[in-house]
């Protein structure tokens, strides 16, 4: 598979049985093949009078960043807690889906963004005649909340992540990590670690209305200085890794693979998206670049970087 030109999903595959981890009700979740340029895009069914609405996976279509991402345009035109599954699709250089839903939210599975990617490795990619569009960052963008900061800088290729937290609990405590983002590296880093919480927050929680289908089955739980579930953790370092996966489904709403580096200090949903908004606002932070045909003497056509006129939507 080259890197240079856009793929998608090469047949559709099936997750059932899995539930929202807010609503507790059971979600059916499809992944289907693309055209080329199409996006990541939600199909948010079961709505009143059986219609359906699509919804871009974009940080335009971001309506709320408590607990969980939310992308959509209206109450019941929406579809939550979809960071795990973007983070799959983009770590696995996933440019082109059609994801259908039938509830509002993307099923949590074990917490991890791991069945995702099961599911689609299950189908593999088919590379498609596109070449891959990108976002490339010109200068850094930087946002500020309490102690905590969020940035995207310049890089001359890839995309860098570098994530730290530093929480009270000693369960936790200060943890760092840096990561390029490819796909081996996704797989093997970040992939299998579970969203967490604290059983103290879980009755102010339920009240509001969420974690009504959270448990130790789909999160780590944490309480009296200790880890709650009996097997433990998946690494030492669970809780930043899955930090920097959530960081990477909520980049991916950019709409096409950063180039660039993330630093996020104490970040998270909001900042992560902020960021985001802040970057497209300045039309001179980024410029969008195209992988194109490039002619070498003595040699076949190789791919390298060209501006594309084409920008990302603004917040509507």
């Amino acid at each position: 598979m080259k890197p240079s030109f856009q793929t998608t999903l090469r047949d559709r595959v099936v997750l059932s049985g899995g539930i929202g981890v807010h609503s507790g009700k059971p979600v059916r979740l499809v992944l289907n093949p693309a055209e080329a340029s199409t996006g990541l895009v939600f199909l948010r069914s079961g709505l009143p009078n059986g219609a359906s609405r699509r919804i871009e996976a974009n940080w335009s279509k971001v309506t709320m960043t408590e607990l969980c991402t939310v992308i959509g345009d209206g109450a019941q035109h929406m579809v939550g807690t979809i960071e795990h599954l973007v983070a799959a699709l983009r770590g696995l250089g996933v440019d082109n889906c059609l994801v259908e839903v039938d509830g509002p939210e993307v099923p949590i599975m074990d917490g991890s963004a791991a069945a995702f990617v099961e599911a689609i490795d299950r189908v593999g990619l088919r590379q498609l005649a596109a070449p891959r569009r990108f976002v490339k960052i010109l200068k850094a963008v930087r946002i500020e909340q309490g102690r905590g900061f969020a940035e995207l800088r310049p890089a001359d290729s890839g995309f860098r992540l570098d994530v730290e937290i530093d929480f009270k609990s000693d369960v936790i405590g200060r943890q760092r990590k840096i990561l390029d983002l490819e796909p081996s590296a996704f797989r093997r880093e970040l992939a299998r670690a579970r969203t967490f919480g604290f059983l103290a927050d879980v009755q102010h929680l339920l009240k509001a209305g969420f974690a009504l289908g959270a448990s130790l089955e789909n999160s780590v739980g944490i309480d009296d200085g200790r880890v709650l579930n009996p097997e433990g953790l998946r690494y030492a370092d669970e809780f930043v890794r899955h930090k920097m996966l959530d960081a990477v489904g909520d980049l991916a709403l950019s709409g096409s693979p950063l180039i660039g580096e993330y630093q996020s200090y104490c970040g998270g949903h909001k900042m992560n998206v902020a960021v985001l908004e802040a970057l497209f606002s300045d039309r001179s932070a980024y410029r969008i670049v195209e992988a194109a045909p490039v002619a070498r003497e003595g040699a076949r056509a190789e791919f390298g970087m060209a501006v594309s006129p084409a920008f990302l939507p603004e917040r509507s």
